[in-house]
């Protein structure tokens, strides 16, 4: 029977993160400095990312019962990044303290046409082991769906999906940011969500519109995942399932800043499988909740709450 077919009516929760946390220090800058160039910026915000809890909480935001794997530094920043989690109302039984090391940071800056520059300092996720996620195994098999991203190591990745897979539990990794991997992760994911730059990464193919999606995604079914969602900017998403394949165009929308759309997709599509929508309209509502979260500044706090995704369908 397919997954998503036999996803569980009970559960303790819908969704287990297993990935990264981060704080992040927004920048909005005129332009991208030239090498060696000093900029002034426009503004500055500190706020919480981290793609792994930015899935998360778009999940939550929507309505989702999430619990999160993930590990913090013995720091400042850890404890805001606990503390925001459970405000979402995330699960943080699972999260780990790396004593004495540092939380993760990542700067961003945006320019003026809503473009961004990511740096990623890992810092804690780097040091949260297959043995610690293995611990939190009682709360993975609760779940209906097991989510994760490149942010963390891959033994670690690897250890939450052979526990979802060993439970029927269905699994999406998100191979960002953009990595060689091991080709098993691949194939214990039963869905697999790259960008145009991730795909080409792990297939050498070029993805450059719906033809290079489909040659890319068509290696990537090769090498072991179930289904591929590859996302593709302003040109919407491409899904290849089991040798069909469609295109989403992408909803138009006044954009304001781009960080994050990603990650709201991903948490957004994450959350209509688990009420047990069909992968076509789960891709759907995904990408009207991703279209809301650029036309407003930031990630987490840019991300739409059910009604407000549900108001936007009307219109």
């Amino acid at each position: 029977m397919n997954k998503l077919d036999s996803i569980k009516n009970k559960s303790e929760l819908d969704i287990v993160v297993v990935g990264s946390n981060m704080i992040d220090f927004l920048c909005h800058i005129p332009r991208i400095p030239k090498m060696g160039e000093t900029l002034i910026g426009d503004s500055f915000h500190l706020g919480f990312g981290g793609k792994g809890a930015n899935q998360a909480v778009m999940a939550a935001k929507l309505g989702a019962r999430v619990g999160m794997v993930t590990k913090v530094g013995d720091d400042l920043f850890g404890k805001m990044i606990r503390d925001n989690l459970s405000n979402f109302g995330i699960s943080t039984e699972n999260v780990y303290l790396e004593k004495g090391g540092a939380s993760g940071v990542a700067p961003i800056f945006v320019d003026s046409d809503g473009s961004n520059i990511i740096v990623i300092i890992p810092g804690a996720n780097l040091m949260l082991s297959a043995e610690e996620v293995k611990q939190a195994a009682e709360q993975i098999r609760s779940a209906k769906l097991v989510v994760s991203q490149l942010e963390i190591r891959d033994d670690a990745i690897m250890a939450g999906f052979k526990i979802a897979r060993d439970a029927g539990i269905l699994t999406i990794l998100n191979p960002a940011p953009a990595r060689l991997i091991n080709s098993k992760l691949i194939a214990l994911s039963d869905i697999l969500i790259p960008n145009e730059t991730e795909a080409e990464m792990l297939t050498g193919i070029e993805v450059s519109g719906i033809k290079g999606a489909e040659e890319a995604a068509q290696t990537l079914q090769k090498l072991g995942a179930q289904k591929i969602l590859i996302t593709l900017g302003k040109d919407g998403v491409f899904l290849f399932d089991n040798g069909d394949s469609h295109h989403f165009p992408a909803v138009k929308v006044d954009i304001t800043d781009t960080t994050g759309a990603g990650d709201s997709f991903i948490g957004s599509l994450a959350y209509a499988l688990s009420t047990g929508q069909g992968l076509p309209d789960a891709v759907r509502f995904a990408n009207l909740a991703a279209a809301l979260s650029v036309t407003k500044i930031g990630t987490q706090t840019s991300f739409p709450t059910l009604a407000e995704v549900e108001a936007f369908l009307k219109t």
